[in-house]
Formats: structure tokens, C-alpha cells, sequence
């Protein structure tokens, strides 16, 4: 049986986050009042789940049912802690594939790349529990199933899993334009991640300083930039094809 990917009430919402459930976002509504409300706040800070303040109107939009204020997306998959996908990959993987989407926000791109990663063999996932797009229908819709067979794992800041994977001995890369190197002068024959930034802001400063490498794709055209779901998929097919390359010479 499939997964609800929403609930909506106060205590609803509220039970639904003391059982553990894999909640993406919490919509609330502007001016709610209350101690029930008070204690839905303060567990949402606690467990540090994505939340916005809306008007009612879009509420109503959202479902047609007496939500009372709250509307919670529920992710139809389950997600890894980071730890324990990095160390299983690691134990049974010589040159694993990880990739990091820092704050990357449209639905559809998040599953055109979950798509590619499939289709490339990419090993893990990770992104950020704010901020991040959520795993809706649209997103299992456009990754053509591959949400569910791609592990993925939530972090509470990309820096803390770029951080972990270089003490786990994963070198990391960088999509950007704030490099002189391209793609093609770079190794990813190792065990590699790659960090995709998001739609407009790209990848964070803080995360950008941490990385071992940072490469941008050669840009021949007077448009400045590719769909970063475009841009994923040159980055992984040219890992894929070093990777090939480099088992053909040494079979």
C-alpha cells in the first residue's frame, strides 16, 4: 500500500512528528494562535523540520479537507542517516559516487537528476532538511521511479556532509563557475562526490570553501548557464566515462 504524502490538523501533524515520520514540509497558517499551536512550534524547532507561514488561501489549496491551520507533506520514501548510507556504500563499493544538492528547490529538477543518478550509478544522495525540494509526486513522477531505488539520506547542513565524506576518504567537487578549471581536467576515477548547487544561488560560500575541487562545465554560447538538472548529468556521464576508460585499461 502506498505511503499518505499528506496529512493536515494540529494533532495530526503533531503525532505525526513524534512517530517518526519522514515529514518534507509543514505549511502553517499566518496568525495561528494557541497552546496546541504554541507546542507544534516548538517541535518543529526542535526536530528541525522545514516549516512555512502561509495564508489560508493557499491552505485551502493544498487540500480540501479541514486542515485547521496545518498542512504536512509527507515524503513517500524514507531516507538514510548519513552515516550509516556512507558507511555501507564505502564497505561494499571501491569507487563510489556520491552527490550533494545544496538547497536545490524545483521539484521536477530534483527528479530529472534523481532520474540521471540512477542511470549513472550513483550511490547516495544527500541533501539538506531546509530548504531542499521535497520528494512530492511530481518529483517521483519526473524521476521515472528512480526515487525509489536511489538511497538517499538528509543532513542538516551540506558542509557537515562534504565534511564527513572527505573524513570517510571521498573526494569532493564542485559545479561552479567560480573556478578557472573545467570539468575535463579533473579526475574523478576516486572515490568522488559531487555538489550541484541551486536554481539562481548556486552553491553556498561556506560549502564552496569546504570542497576538495571546484569545476565548471566550458560555456561556448552567449547563455551563461545550463538547467542545473543539464548541468548534473554532464557531471556525471564524465565520471562515468573516466570510470569506464580507466577499468578498460586496466582489464
Amino acid at each position: 500500500m502506498q505511503k499518505p504524502t499528506q496529512i493536515y490538523g494540529i494533532r495530526a501533524v503533531l503525532e505525526a512528528i513524534n512517530s517518526n515520520e519522514p515529514i518534507d514540509k509543514i505549511f502553517i497558517q499566518r496568525g495561528l494562535r494557541g497552546d496546541l499551536f504554541r507546542e507544534l512550534e516548538g517541535t518543529i524547532r526542535k526536530n528541525q523540520i522545514n516549516a512555512s507561514y502561509v495564508p489560508i488561501e493557499k491552505l485551502d489549496r493544498l487540500t480540501k479537507n479541514n486542515h485547521q491551520g496545518v498542512v504536512a507533506n509527507i515524503s513517500p520514501i524514507t531516507f538514510y542517516e548519513l552515516e550509516a548510507l556512507v558507511e555501507n556504500v564505502m564497505e561494499h563499493k571501491k569507487q563510489p559516487l556520491f552527490l550533494l544538492l545544496d538547497q536545490l528547490s524545483d521539484v521536477r529538477n530534483f527528479g530529472a537528476i534523481i532520474r540521471t543518478a540512477e542511470c549513472t550509478g550513483v550511490d547516495g544522495i544527500i541533501i539538506q532538511k531546509k530548504g531542499a525540494a521535497p520528494v512530492t509526486a511530481d518529483t517521483i513522477k519526473t524521476s521515472a521511479g528512480a526515487a525509489f531505488k536511489v538511497p538517499m539520506a538528509k543532513v542538516d547542513h551540506i558542509k557537515d556532509a562534504v565534511f564527513y565524506l572527505q573524513a570517510s576518504g571521498v573526494q569532493v567537487i564542485a559545479a561552479t563557475e567560480k573556478t578557472s578549471k573545467t570539468i575535463y581536467e579533473l579526475s574523478f576515477k576516486r572515490p568522488c562526490a559531487i555538489v550541484m548547487g541551486a536554481e539562481g544561488k548556486g552553491i553556498s560560500p561556506s560549502t564552496l570553501k569546504a570542497v576538495d575541487e571546484k569545476a565548471k562545465l566550458p560555456l561556448l554560447g552567449e547563455i551563461g548557464s545550463l538547467n542545473v538538472s543539464v548541468a548534473c548529468a554532464v557531471f556525471l556521464y564524465e565520471a562515468v566515462r573516466q570510470r569506464n576508460q580507466f577499468r578498460i585499461m586496466n582489464s
